[in-house]
């Protein structure tokens, strides 16, 4: 039976590199950012802490792959429905998904020492969402070239609408909003204010 110090040596690259992202998601949800230690990290992916030193420039580094991780396993794009309805309502049900990802995100960017590498939450939003697709952003494109939203209505405030009525209720309620709250943000808030006259 191999000892564990030649387990350690064989995984290697993204192999390895999934294994330490996956340990440190874990210390996250467990421990906190205050809690989460390269140590304590090394530890449970059963490699060493210069291993995550030679990917990571420090904790913070890490913890933000972390949870780039986690999100990359709920994609939010949707696909074209031909129904601004339909599709907004199937983005929303996505993003609800991510509520538990999103309360430990919150609470790394409230971190005092976190903050010291990612000054507010603006910063840490924009290092989560670098390469990603706007998929909401899409779906409002969408509907406009299918002439159900008219684009002088899509002003900046209209167009983040849903994601910072989302983002406020998970703040808030530390929960993904109920579906019919979902549907109200939609049928009786947003769909109002952009549809053409």
């Amino acid at each position: 039976m191999p000892s564990s110090s030649s387990i350690k040596t064989r995984r290697r690259g993204a192999e390895l590199e999934e294994a330490i992202i996956d340990a440190a998601w874990a210390e996250l949800v467990e421990r906190g950012y205050a809690g989460l230690t390269m140590e304590t990290v090394a530890n449970r992916a059963r490699t060493s802490r210069s291993v995550l030193a030679r990917r990571w420039d420090g904790k913070a580094a890490l913890a933000v792959a972390a949870i780039r991780h986690q999100l990359a396993k709920h994609p939010l794009n949707v696909p074209d429905r031909s129904c601004l309805r339909e599709e907004l309502l199937e983005y929303l049900d996505r993003v609800s998904d991510l509520a538990p990802i999103s309360g430990v995100v919150f609470s790394v960017a409230l971190n005092g020492v976190f903050r010291e590498t990612y000054a507010s939450p603006q910063a840490l939003r924009q290092a989560l969402r670098h390469g990603r697709p706007d998929n909401l952003g899409l779906i409002l494109r969408r509907a406009v070239e299918r002439r159900e939203i008219d684009p002088a209505k899509l002003v900046a405030p209209i167009e983040t609408l849903l994601n910072d009525l989302i983002r406020h209720y998970v703040v808030m309620h530390r929960s993904a909003p109920p579906k019919d709250l979902r549907v109200a943000w939609v049928d009786a808030i947003f769909l109002p204010l952009v549809r053409p006259d």
